[in-house]
């Protein structure tokens, strides 16, 4: 199985994957942040698509925090894995307490990076949720829910890299799953690049900076 140089590296093999949705007007890339925003401004240069983010947080387990026991999303989406909390006998209170310091950073995250502008409309286009892998898959299974509650025609997962177990969950729910490696045992998404170092709340809004920017310059299709 491939490693990825980086981010940028595995957003551009990701991009030749999904080809087929180039220069569509009503295809949406939305990535999630952190981590999946490089790759998803790879992504929609190279299928000369909008960009825009998704909103998600991973809940933690208390102590563990790398180890997930669900995650939220924009629009108030909220996935609870039973499996983990019960089995780590995990209470009602810690998890409450999770959820409410993840929706703060949740609310602060969309205020900086939208800072103030609107998410793009969904209703009716298709949507490719990019992240830069796939591990347990539940912060992708809360942006998969709350993109489809925005009324699309179809949401479909696209990673580089991610366990076979997430891409059989994210399969039962999005419409379609592009995952280009499913390394076994995967372990953990940053074994399968060269530089997995932690992207910035700065290269998030620069990401979004630059594909606007782009958009603007391009040539009126119609």
């Amino acid at each position: 199985m491939r490693r990825f140089a980086d981010r940028i590296d595995a957003g551009q093999a990701l991009a030749a994957a999904l080809a087929r949705f180039a220069g569509r007007d009503d295809v949406v890339v939305l990535g999630l942040p952190r981590g999946g925003v490089p790759v998803a401004l790879e992504v929609a240069r190279a299928l000369s698509a909008p960009l825009d983010v998704l909103v998600v947080r991973k809940l933690g387990v208390p102590g563990h925090e790398e180890y997930a026991m669900g995650a939220i999303a924009s629009g108030g989406i909220r996935v609870l894995s039973q499996v983990v909390i019960k089995g780590l006998r995990i209470s009602e209170a810690a998890v409450a307490e999770v959820v409410a310091r993840e929706e703060g950073e949740l609310s602060r995250r969309e205020a900086a990076f939208r800072n103030g502008r609107p998410a793009l409309e969904l209703a009716g286009r298709t949507v490719l949720l990019v992240d830069d892998g796939l591990a347990t898959g539940s912060t992708m299974l809360a942006a998969v829910r709350a993109a489809r509650a925005k009324g699309p025609a179809r949401v479909v997962v696209a990673v580089p890299t991610g366990s076979a177990e997430a891409c059989a969950l994210l399969a039962k729910e999005a419409d379609e799953v592009v995952c280009l490696d499913t390394p076994e045992p995967f372990r953990a998404v940053g074994l399968w690049y060269e530089d997995f170092s932690q992207t910035s709340d700065e290269q998030v809004k620069a990401c979004l900076r630059e594909t606007r920017s782009e958009v603007k310059k391009a040539p009126d299709r119609g």
